[in-house]
């Protein structure tokens, strides 16, 4: 089944529909088909196996690959349900990718990509890494299919130009105007933010903090609007994002939320980094430590390290005759790891980016390293620089598995390798997995 193609601009196959038979899932939230010219269709609200009507959403006919939409489906998988969500669906809100999906075959794809990524970049298999395949689910998280876990303690909202609050649709800045996001967090739901109307507003973070009641909204404003009154369902701190400078400014309350893990409470000010799902922080500790094994005494590095959650976790284990040096490039998470780790006298927290602060700290050698680098991934400069130190162990936290794969396989050169490595399905509905993996030293171990 085939439609004209629109030819406006020249060139464009959008709106083009194809009858396909979907391959295998990709990096993204997509799967892979084929046009019958053997153009590669990238497409989204499909799952492996089926057979559906894919309709382009991007690319012209000389394009490397196409992106479409599955608008109809012919043969289903038996992995497929009914979308929960009202406001999932192609051409609709962006922000989940598996919605059609059980929750156990969601899993399943998230760790087919891992191994595509791991064995594509860094030529790895799962038994190398010691992985036996699972994504295992958060504590709570393991529901029925049509169910959807309300795990998202920090909602992004755009503000369309009535002023209703909404999501954005998928690689769009359109606005989906939504009464109710299903995987928000009760926190962030009991707020009430989309039952109100934001004039002036361009965007709305809302943070329900995990461990303590602080609730939190960031509000930016179009240029030149001014800010509305506030008042929502609960009691809420308000912050503003400066037109000038882009930085984060009190409005009223605090200008921090309280998050708590690892039986200890951080302080998170102007909507910094701190993990989206409730279990994240416990569960990413857990993991971390149980693949460390931190000894007394031991000197350790916590990189990228945010407010200090690993760092806090290290201190702890280590005791006092250790030493733990956390490194962050941004100045507000600085000032809260340093607040946070006060009471840990051979802590150290130092501002900018790894690459350019650990070679002027003089360390040539350490015993432990975590590292928890942004999406991009640390890079080949800093795990060259972390491979000339010894660790008798090294914990990589990453929320991208190409990142991860790629990162692995400069390790690999430096004369690490992979010991295990763990999967967890922290941000359900979506494409996006968390990994840890425990390198060591070639020769080291088992």
């Amino acid at each position: 089944m085939q439609a004209e193609p629109k030819k406006s601009p020249a060139g464009s196959l959008v709106g083009q529909e194809y009858e396909v038979e979907v391959g295998p899932v990709a990096h993204g939230g997509h799967c892979v088909a084929r046009t019958s010219e053997g153009q590669v269709l990238f497409v989204r609200h499909a799952l492996p196996g089926e057979r559906v009507v894919a309709r382009v959403t991007e690319g012209e006919e000389d394009s490397r690959f196409l992106r479409a939409d599955a608008v109809t489906v012919l043969d289903a998988s038996k992995d497929r349900v009914e979308a929960p969500c009202p406001y999932a669906g192609p051409g609709r809100c962006g922000g989940c990718d598996w919605q059609h999906a059980k929750p156990g075959a969601q899993r399943r794809l998230k760790g087919e990509v891992i191994a595509e990524q791991l064995k594509r970049l860094a030529g790895l298999t799962p038994e190398e890494v010691g992985w036996d395949g699972t994504v295992m689910p958060a504590e709570g998280d393991k529901l029925p299919p049509g169910e959807v876990p309300a795990w998202r303690t920090r909602v992004q909202y755009a503000v369309d130009d009535a002023g209703h609050a909404g999501l954005r649709r998928h690689r769009s800045h359109e606005v989906e105007p939504i009464e109710h996001c299903m995987i928000a967090a009760p926190g962030v739901s009991e707020l009430g933010i989309e039952r109100r109307e934001w004039p002036g507003m361009e965007s709305i973070e809302a943070i329900a903090a995990t461990g303590s009641q602080d609730r939190q909204v960031i509000l930016t404003p179009r240029p030149g609007a001014r800010l509305p009154i506030v008042e929502l369902d609960r009691p809420v701190s308000v912050m503003r994002v400066e037109e000038k400078d882009g930085g984060v400014h009190r409005v009223h309350g605090r200008p921090f939320v309280r998050e708590r893990a690892d039986d200890r409470t951080y302080r998170v000010g102007s909507g910094g980094f701190w993990q989206v799902h409730p279990k994240s922080a416990d569960t990413l500790v857990k993991a971390v430590m149980q693949g460390l094994l931190p000894r007394k005494g031991e000197m350790a590095l916590d990189l990228y390290c945010g407010v200090g959650l690993f760092a806090g976790a290290l201190a702890d284990r280590l005791g006092d005759k250790g030493a733990v040096l956390g490194i962050e490039s941004a100045k507000r998470a600085v000032e809260d790891a340093r607040h946070n780790l006060a009471a840990f006298d051979r802590v150290r927290i130092e501002q900018g980016k790894v690459e350019s602060v650990l070679p002027r700290t003089g360390i040539t050698e350490v015993d432990l390293i975590v590292l928890d680098p942004p999406r991009a991934g640390a890079g080949k400069k800093t795990v060259r620089l972390l491979t000339g130190l010894g660790a008798r162990r090294i914990a990589y936290v990453a929320c991208d598995p190409a990142a991860l794969a790629r990162d692995l396989g400069y390790f690999r050169e430096g004369g690490y390798r992979v010991r295990t490595l763990r999967a967890f399905d922290l941000f359900p509905m979506t494409h996006h997995v968390e990994c840890v993996a425990i390198l060591e030293p070639v020769g080291k171990g088992s």
